[in-house]
């Protein structure tokens, strides 16, 4: 038979242990965030198509205005 404090110190030990790895863990997922958070941001700032695109849909819109005043037969 084992003693209780055999027991005991296994307990104590892996508690440790678990709490080590648990440590570990979440300073590795810490500094995965901050590593997608840093991509992101510099996918912002590195897209200049952002104003080309807006200029672009706008340049559509009125496109699409156009046709419709001449397939409702309006003279623009």
């Amino acid at each position: 038979m084992q003693e209780p404090g055999l027991y005991l110190m296994t307990a104590i030990f892996t508690l440790i242990g678990l709490t080590a790895v648990s440590l570990i863990i979440l300073r590795g997922w810490r500094d995965w965030i901050a590593l997608k958070a840093k991509e992101l941001e510099y996918q912002r700032q590195d897209d200049p198509s952002s104003a080309a695109s807006r200029i672009e849909v706008a340049d559509l819109k009125e496109r699409i205005r156009k046709l419709e005043a001449i397939a409702a037969g309006v003279e623009l």
